[in-house]
C-alpha cells in the first residue's frame, strides 16, 4: 500500500464516481484528500488527469486510465479488484453486448493513442485493414513531453497507431523491452549512454535541491557538499525509478545527502514537509520546475554542478525493417 498506489487506487475510483463529492462518500474520506491526492499523482506523472475543475478526463487521463493493467500486474492479486469498481447503482449491461464505457478499464496492456470511436463498416463495403502497431516505451513524465507530438502523427498517419508502455524507466529496462520485441521505441533515463541499448541523446533535465524558504540554507548565497552532507533529506519510495537515478548522480557528483527523514511518493507530504524545514529534497522535470514555481520553498545555490538527467531514445533492432517505426522516431527529435 505505497502512497502512489493507494493515489492510482484513487484515479480509478474517480473515474468510476464520476465526481470528487460521490468518489469521497465511496471511499470514507475527505473531498479535500480525495482533491489532494489526485493532484499530488499528477505532479508526480506531469500531466493532469483531469480538466481543471471539473471530473472530465483529459487526453492523457484517458490513457492513463486504460494502462491500469500494466501497473496492477506487480501488485498484489486483490489490488486489481478494488481499482475500478462498477457504481453502486450501474444498471445491469444489456443485451447484447453494451458499447464501450469511457470509464472502463480495458483488458489490453498497452495504451492506444487513438480514443475517437470509429463507425462500423457499411454492409455494401469490405472493411478497413487494421491498423499498424508501434509500441512506445517511456516513463510518464516523458510521455506528457510527448502527447501532442503523438497524437499528430498519428492523425497524420491514419493506418498507424502509437501504443504506450509506462514501465520503462532506466537503460536496462529499455534494453529489454527492445530486445524481447515489447517495445518498438523506448525512452529512458541515464547519466551516460550505455553500452546496451544502442542510444541517442535526447534532452537533458538538471538536477536540482530544494528547501523550505525558512530552512537556513536557503538564505545561503553558496552551499557546499559538507553543509549537504549534515542536513537531513527527503526522498521518493526506495522503489521509485526516479529516486534511483538522483542517487546515481549524487554519487557521481561526490555529494551525499544527511540521513532521510522521509520517503514518500505523495508529493503534497513531501511539499508539507519542506516548507516546514524537515529537510532536503533533490528533484529534476517537471517536478523540479513545478517546486521552483511553489510559494514557501526555494531550489538551494549550490557551490558544486549536479550532473544532469539525460532523456535518451533507442530503437529495435528490427527497425529499419518498418519505415512507419524509423519515421516516428525521427518525428519526436523534432
Amino acid at each position: 500500500d505505497t502512497p502512489s498506489l493507494r493515489q492510482l487506487d484513487i484515479f480509478a475510483q474517480m473515474v468510476a464516481a464520476g465526481s470528487i463529492a460521490r468518489c469521497a462518500a465511496m471511499m470514507g474520506v475527505p473531498a479535500e484528500q480525495i482533491a489532494h491526492d489526485l493532484a499530488s499523482l499528477e505532479m508526480r506523472l506531469g500531466y493532469r488527469l483531469f480538466e481543471e475543475g471539473t471530473a472530465r478526463l483529459t487526453s492523457a487521463g484517458h490513457k492513463t486510465a486504460q494502462a491500469m493493467t500494466l501497473l496492477s500486474q506487480d501488485a498484489p492479486e486483490d489490488w486489481q479488484a478494488t481499482v475500478a469498481p462498477e457504481p453502486p447503482n450501474a444498471a445491469p449491461p444489456p443485451q447484447p453486448a453494451p458499447e464501450p464505457v469511457p470509464t472502463e478499464l480495458p483488458p489490453a496492456p498497452f495504451i492506444p493513442l487513438a480514443t475517437s470511436p470509429t463507425s462500423p463498416p457499411a454492409i455494401d463495403r469490405p472493411a478497413e485493414p487494421p491498423r499498424q502497431t508501434i509500441l512506445l516505451a517511456a516513463p510518464a513524465p516523458i510521455f506528457g513531453h510527448f502527447q501532442e507530438a503523438l497524437s499528430a502523427f498519428e492523425a497524420a498517419n491514419e493506418d498507424i497507431a502509437i501504443a504506450l508502455d509506462l514501465r520503462v524507466q532506466s537503460g536496462a529496462e529499455a534494453a529489454a523491452a527492445l530486445r524481447k520485441g515489447r517495445a518498438d521505441i523506448a525512452y529512458f533515463y541515464a547519466l551516460e549512454a550505455p553500452a546496451e541499448p544502442a542510444s541517442r541523446y535526447g534532452w537533458s533535465e538538471p538536477l536540482n535541491i530544494y528547501v523550505g524558504t525558512e530552512h537556513p540554507l536557503a538564505r545561503a548565497q553558496s552551499v557546499s557538499r559538507e553543509d549537504l552532507a549534515v542536513t537531513p533529506m527527503l526522498a521518493m519510495e526506495r522503489s521509485s525509478a526516479t529516486r534511483a537515478i538522483i542517487e546515481e548522480a549524487l554519487m557521481r557528483a561526490r555529494t551525499r545527502l544527511g540521513p532521510v527523514m522521509l520517503e514518500s511518493d505523495n508529493m503534497f507530504t513531501i511539499m508539507a514537509a519542506l516548507r516546514d524545514g524537515v529537510g532536503l529534497f533533490p528533484a529534476f522535470g517537471g517536478l523540479a520546475r513545478d517546486l521552483g514555481r511553489m510559494d514557501g520553498i526555494r531550489r538551494l545555490a549550490l557551490d558544486l554542478p549536479l550532473p544532469a538527467i539525460e532523456i535518451r531514445q533507442a530503437v529495435g533492432p528490427r527497425a529499419a525493417e518498418t519505415p512507419a517505426v524509423e519515421a516516428l522516431a525521427d518525428f519526436l527529435f523534432l
